[in-house]
């Protein structure tokens, strides 16, 4: 749970985590008097689960609502940011603090303690039925589920592919470098390629030719398993991105490929009715 001493923290920190610190000089910050934006809380599963909404102060009817899945270090300042450029974009951009329950990632200051630690100890049914909460909130609080999208970035990403084979409400998603394959686990039994015959939504996959923890013969396949469903969905590779190159507070911030992604993921989302 969030504590006074966790958000003092945050605050030092300029709200990034402390595993990624310092902050690159390439770091966007995005601020409007045209968006709401604020922490706001969800129930689910029987607690409230903190969460980070932005949205467009004027609005004539519901709005689409787009559900934002944290990286490994929790709803930072980056994703929030994410929720604040959906917001200029006339979404209801939702992000809900994922790992509330298992502990705060701004208690961790390098990044493999913050993964053996926390991100591994918390299962995908748990986070997928926390992101149907997310999205009751924004049903009741001016969005229109009727058109909703996803998406996530990292830890995110791979969460994206799993929620759009879970929720059948959900019109698109858009998957920035999730892993696709991996090891088993009572946490985590199944990975994007195992439900690619399940995919309930169209899903753009955006990925890193240059990405060392997601190699392309993971992606190859990951393609062979969605063509073989037939399934509705695409991956783009950029051939000099790494890993996290839509992260622009981080050194692995790819520009051109970060601006191209995000254009995409607009146009994915209108394509199929997030909009």
């Amino acid at each position: 749970m969030k504590t006074e001493e966790n958000m003092a923290q945050k605050s030092a920190t300029g709200g990034f985590a402390p595993a990624v610190q310092p902050t690159a000089s390439t770091t966007i910050h995005t601020d409007s008097p045209d968006i709401q934006a604020g922490e706001t809380s969800v129930p689910s599963q029987g607690e409230n689960m903190p969460a980070y909404y932005a949205r467009p102060k004027e609005a004539n009817g519901p709005l689409p609502v787009v559900l934002v899945v944290q990286e490994i270090f929790g709803v930072h300042e980056h994703i929030r940011d994410i929720c604040r450029r959906l917001a200029l974009e006339g979404y209801l951009a939702v992000a809900p603090e994922l790992y509330f329950r298992e502990g705060d990632p701004n208690e961790y200051h390098d990044i493999p303690t913050l993964f053996s630690e926390l991100v591994s100890k918390v299962p995908d049914s748990q986070v997928l039925s926390d992101l149907d909460h997310a999205a009751n909130w924004a049903a009741r609080n001016g969005g229109d589920i009727r058109r909703m999208g996803i998406t996530g970035f990292c830890w995110g990403g791979r969460i994206s592919w799993l929620y759009a084979a879970h929720n059948p409400q959900l019109r698109a998603a858009v998957a920035w470098y999730g892993r696709l394959i991996g090891e088993k686990t009572m946490k985590q039994q199944k990975h994007p390629i195992d439900i690619a015959v399940d995919l309930g939504a169209p899903v753009l996959g955006l990925y890193g030719g240059q990405d060392e923890g997601i190699p392309l013969e993971s992606v190859e396949q990951m393609r062979q398993a969605l063509h073989a469903a037939n399934a509705k969905a695409e991956i783009v590779v950029y051939p000099d991105a790494g890993h996290a190159f839509n992260a622009d507070y981080r050194p692995s911030y790819h520009a051109e490929s970060a601006q191209d992604g995000w254009a995409r993921m607009l146009t994915w989302f209108k394509q199929f009715g997030v909009v």
